[in-house]
């Protein structure tokens, strides 16, 4: 996953920026929050389909982060690592709401716009993703918007890599086959 650029900082700038949070530098975490809350808040609404509860997710997704920081090691970028975090938050809230509620979800509500390279409109692509069954919309949600590994997604979702494979061939499958019938 690519690294978004803090206020023109390179990766080692970047870096420096963690460091200093790390030591207890407030506003060098704040940097990194207002460069990534946007794209923590998009991933979180694509799991989870609600506002509230996306926003409540990205909340707590960099509280999460802030109480983290001092193990973070930098094997990966500050992005690649939050954006982790951020997909755990949402994916134990929604098996908490399925735990909870014994029954279907709320009523959810359309995310923001993914922009594709494509004459379709954005709304019918958004669309087409919601409608896929949850297992295959996480994983095309994880690998194939945000960019993580089969690996990744795997440990997220706590299934077989195998099974990511699978169901990232079935969503696009899927995908594939709702928007050139709606095409048509």
């Amino acid at each position: 996953m690519n690294s978004v650029a803090v206020e023109g900082c390179n990766p080692e700038g970047e870096l420096a920026l963690v460091v200093r949070a790390q030591h207890g530098d407030l506003r060098a975490f704040e940097k990194l929050y207002r460069a990534y809350v946007d794209r923590i808040y998009g991933l979180c609404m694509r799991l989870v389909r609600n506002t509230a509860t996306a926003e409540d997710c990205t909340q707590q997704a960099f509280v999460n982060a802030w109480t983290a920081l001092p193990e973070f090691k930098a094997r990966s970028s500050f992005g690649t690592w939050v954006h982790r975090i951020a997909a755990n938050v949402a994916l134990s809230d929604r098996r908490k709401v399925v735990r909870v509620s014994q029954g279907p979800l709320p009523e959810q509500e359309s995310s923001g716009p993914v922009i594709f390279d494509t004459p379709m409109e954005v709304h019918d692509i958004e669309a087409a993703i919601q409608a896929l069954p949850d297992g295959a919309r996480d994983v095309l949600i994880l690998c194939g918007i945000y960019g993580f590994s089969h690996a990744e997604v795997a440990t997220m979702l706590g299934i077989a890599e195998g099974t990511c494979r699978a169901q990232l061939h079935r969503a696009r499958e899927l995908l594939r086959g709702r928007l050139h019938l709606e095409g048509n």
